[in-house]
Formats: structure tokens, sequence, C-alpha cells
């Protein structure tokens, strides 16, 4: 059942932004709106300056990857009103070499969360005081969200005994996938068995 007050903020947003929003619902109690990355900064600062919205805590900016679709990239801003105890989710979808703009001066807390966002996806983001990764290291290559990231990742990092110092290698598998018998690894794979039971003959004998 959609409450009142989420109603009322529908038709206020829908108002007063009609020319800026693709589309709006409710669903699960929960507002979402969707807008084009151009008016992002401006509906920002709309939810949070607005007496009636009141949306003066970010939440959260999380990323999406379509990599088939044109609009590659989608980020979902979400909001919180505490004085009036709604929330809002806020959608943008674009193309992976478009750049956002940052909310930073709205919301200094979109610093690091944004900097998440550039480090796992690669978005970028215009005006963001300090456009570094975050989550990964200073040498690490690529972004690890992205749905073209290989699992294994393209480097390993190991403590190299002859240089005494932590180096960076490509990945190299100790052993093919096509190789695993996908026997219990508490039983060990079977060359490991063959070498268990050669031993338990040569005792026997």
């Amino acid at each position: 059942m959609i409450t009142e007050s989420l109603q009322k903020l529908e038709k206020l947003v829908n108002s007063e932004l009609s020319s800026k929003i693709q589309k709006s619902i409710i669903e699960h109690n929960e507002f979402l709106i969707e807008i084009n990355e151009s008016e992002l900064v401006d509906v920002v600062q709309f939810l949070k300056s607005n007496e009636k919205c009141k949306f003066r805590q970010l939440i959260d900016i999380a990323g999406v990857d379509y990599p088939e679709e044109e609009k590659r990239f989608q980020l979902v801003y979400l909001f919180l009103s505490h004085e009036n105890n709604n929330r809002i989710k806020l959608s943008v979808r674009f193309q992976t070499n478009q750049t956002i703009s940052s909310i930073t001066k709205i919301f200094p807390s979109a610093n690091w969360m944004e900097r998440e966002v550039f480090d796992m996806y690669g978005i970028k983001f215009k005006n963001h005081p300090d456009l570094r990764r975050i989550l990964t290291d200073y040498g690490f290559k690529g972004h690890p969200l992205r749905k073209d990231f290989p699992l294994t990742g393209f480097n390993e990092v190991r403590y190299s005994e002859k240089e005494k110092k932590v180096i960076y290698e490509p990945v190299k598998l100790e052993q093919n996938y096509r190789n695993f018998d996908f026997e219990s690894p508490w039983e060990g794979t079977s060359y490991v068995k063959e070498i268990k039971n050669l031993k338990k003959d040569g005792k026997k004998n």
C-alpha cells in the first residue's frame, strides 16, 4: 500500500521537475525517478533544498553495468529525508565515454562514493576534487565490477624474495580449469589419490 506522504512527494516532484523527469514510478513503497545525466546537478539540488522534499542525506551511489546496451552504465542515487521519513532513488543512464557531473558540492559525502564508482566501473566525474582509486591498489589494472573484467583479474601481487619487495605479475594459473577433476577437496585430486594408493601398496608388500 502506497503511503500518503509518498503520493504527495510524487505529485510535487513531477509538477516541479516535469521537464527534467523521463520516468517516475512507485514500487514496493519506494519512489524512483529517471533523468538525463545533464539534469543531475539541478535535480539533486532541488531534492535537497526544497522545503517540502528535504532529502538532506545521501545514502549511497550504486553503479550497474549493461555491456550489451548502448547506454552501458547506470548510476542510482539513494537519498533520505529524516524530516518526512521518505526515501527516493534517482536513476541516470549514459554511455561508456560520458563524464558525469560530481555532486560533491551539494553532498560532500559523495566524494568517497564517487571514487568507489570510478574505481570499480571506470566512470569519471567532472569537477570532483580528488578522483583517484580508493579500493584497489595503485598499480591495479581494469575495473573489477565491469562485466567484461576477468574473474582472475589481469595482475597478481606477490612478494619477491629475490628482489625483496612486492611485485606485480600477469596472472598465472598453476592448474588449468580443464584439469580439475571436481572431486572433494578433502579427498584430494586423482593424481594425489594415485600416489597415496601406491604408498599403501608399497607398505603392504
